[in-house]
């Protein structure tokens, strides 16, 4: 699926869209594009559509920051892989535990753990045309993310 996002305000229609859709609780996204993109720019919209509340964050030096939709009673991790060179840290942080737990994962720059995490259900790929304009390109990479993305499209 392509769209171009115009504006601001189309990535929090989007993302007011997706965190819409009932198989997201449990999905993987992987989003992709330079910096300036616009990747956290979305996470924080989705964030807000899902119902979390107070300061968010990017986790560029942390790796991961969590946040919780109180209203959904659900988990999200917010991870960012730019930072991320050592394999030995996966194990160290408990990547492993909580790609495998219940929640909502989303990852920026997930080429750099390749090998590490699974699957992503779903991969955005954002590009910057200018200032405001993005081309967005949407991939479902498993049965969960066509369900996903198949929810998108419905009226």
């Amino acid at each position: 699926m392509s769209l171009r996002w115009q504006d601001e305000d189309d990535t929090a229609r989007f993302a007011a869209l997706l965190a819409a859709q009932p198989g997201l609780a449990d999905a993987f996204i992987a989003l992709h594009g330079e910096l300036g993109a616009g990747k956290t720019t979305l996470v924080r919209h989705l964030l807000r559509a899902l119902g979390v509340t107070g300061r968010i964050k990017s986790p560029t030096y942390a790796v991961v920051e969590p946040h919780q939709a109180p209203g959904l009673s659900l988990s999200i991790w917010h991870f960012d892989f730019y930072r991320f060179h050592d394999p030995r840290e996966w194990e160290d942080a408990g990547f492993r535990d909580l790609f495998a737990g219940p929640g909502l994962k989303l990852a920026e720059w997930p080429d750099n753990a390749a090998g590490l995490i699974p699957t992503a259900d779903i991969a955005i790929y954002i590009e910057a045309e200018d200032d405001s304009s993005r081309h967005v390109m949407l991939q479902a990479r498993t049965p969960r993310g066509s369900a996903i993305l198949q929810g998108l499209n419905s009226p």
